[in-house]
């Protein structure tokens, strides 16, 4: 399919995936939807470790295209929600890691995909929120559901009941992203952490990833057993043996994800 909305390029591991619609300051639809799927899917190859999602100075994903949505049906918001949390459960299951590079607006289903992301390194001139309410819905790709696990529930709850949004201060101060840095020093910030991504065991880098998000579904019960079952199981691959073995001769450890 060709690309039209999202630009994907790969560098030493790392699929960079940029939203470009500026006409409509990179607003989603079902056609942008459907190529940033084909965009994760293509992450799924072995030679991509990480995956970085960016848009423009002005605009990380300014929201949905309420222009498309405006006359639709109940059909048709179902239609438009099933395909949204098919993509963003395939980015959130993406077993690498991802990373959100926010500038500008990421305001509705452009926090949303954010929030799919393990890691949000947002510019300073960074504005992040929910603000469906004030078009008489609510977020309807996850927004919900994965705010409030994320940050203070009451926090969530003014986002999401008041459409408050939150400059990029504010959302480092509460916990809706990680790091805060000057526009001119977004992508040196975001090679950084890729760099020392990359440089980790992938197999291990997977089991982490996979602890983390299933046992978040689940009580802590089930949650300590499956960081049981990955821990035992890397001791059966290349990197748990290398990386002791480094350790105790003193030297780098040479991974190679199996």
């Amino acid at each position: 399919m060709e690309q039209k909305y999202i630009r994907q390029k790969n560098v030493d591991g790392v699929s960079w995936i940029r939203f470009d619609r500026p006409e409509k300051m990179n607003a989603v639809n079902a056609a942008v939807l459907l190529e940033l799927e084909t965009a994760i899917a293509a992450c799924e190859d072995d030679e991509v470790k990480a995956v970085v999602l960016t848009g423009s100075e002005k605009a990380f994903v300014a929201g949905a295209d309420v222009g498309d949505m405006a006359d639709g049906d109940i059909g048709q918001a179902y239609r438009l929600t099933d395909l949204t949390m098919r993509v963003q459960d395939r980015l959130a299951d993406l077993p690498k890691p991802t990373i959100a590079a926010i500038s500008g607006f990421a305001l509705g289903a452009g926090c949303e995909i954010a929030l799919c992301c393990d890691f949000r390194i947002a510019a300073e001139n960074a504005v992040l929120g929910l603000p469906e309410i004030t078009l008489g819905i609510i977020p309807g790709g996850g927004g919900t559901q994965r705010l409030p696990r994320l940050i203070n529930p009451s926090r969530a709850a003014r986002m999401i009941m008041l459409g408050e949004m939150v400059k990029a201060d504010e959302a480092l101060a509460i916990g809706l992203v990680d790091r805060v840095v000057g526009i001119d020093r977004l992508e040196d910030e975001i090679n950084s952490l890729t760099a020392r991504l990359t440089r980790m065991p992938a197999l291990a880098i997977r089991a982490a990833k996979a602890a983390m998000r299933n046992g978040l579904n689940g009580s802590l019960k089930d949650g300590l057993r499956i960081e049981q079952d990955l821990f035992c199981m890397l001791f059966g691959s290349h990197d748990q043996k290398e990386g002791m073995a480094a350790f105790i001769e003193k030297r780098k450890p040479v991974f190679n994800g199996k």
